[in-house]
């Protein structure tokens, strides 16, 4: 891996790791992939728990802001709506597999997702 990945792979899972909750658990990407293939309504309740990892990245973001602090991601009035939670993830596992091993949490890739489309401006 290159040092300029391993670099943002890094700074990503700290990331994540701050916007979660001591007491919360992620889900892994093969914990999700693993809830998308065992019931009938599994893909269906991964999406939900994409949006939910979309939704508290947002306000992670929009709280960091409220507080005067960079957020991690501006979405600076573009559109960013719950339906577009698994096309980021997906894009983002797609872009840069080699970054992502199966025991990750989903909230670093989504993050990185956030992050790669949504850029915030000097």
């Amino acid at each position: 891996m290159k040092p300029r990945a391993l670099h943002r792979l890094a700074g990503l899972l700290v990331l994540a790791l701050q916007l979660l909750p001591a007491p919360a658990q992620a889900m892994s990407i093969r914990e999700l992939r693993t809830l998308e293939a065992q019931e009938a309504e599994g893909r269906n309740r991964a999406s939900y728990y994409l949006v939910g990892v979309l939704e508290g990245l947002r306000e992670a973001a929009d709280a960091a802001q409220r507080a005067g602090a960079r957020p991690a991601f501006c979405a600076n009035g573009r559109r960013l709506e719950p339906a577009m939670a698994r096309p980021l993830y997906e894009g983002e596992l797609r872009r840069n597999a080699d970054l992502y091993e199966a025991d990750m949490p989903v909230p670093l890739v989504l993050a990185a997702a956030l992050q790669a489309a949504y850029r915030c401006e000097p």
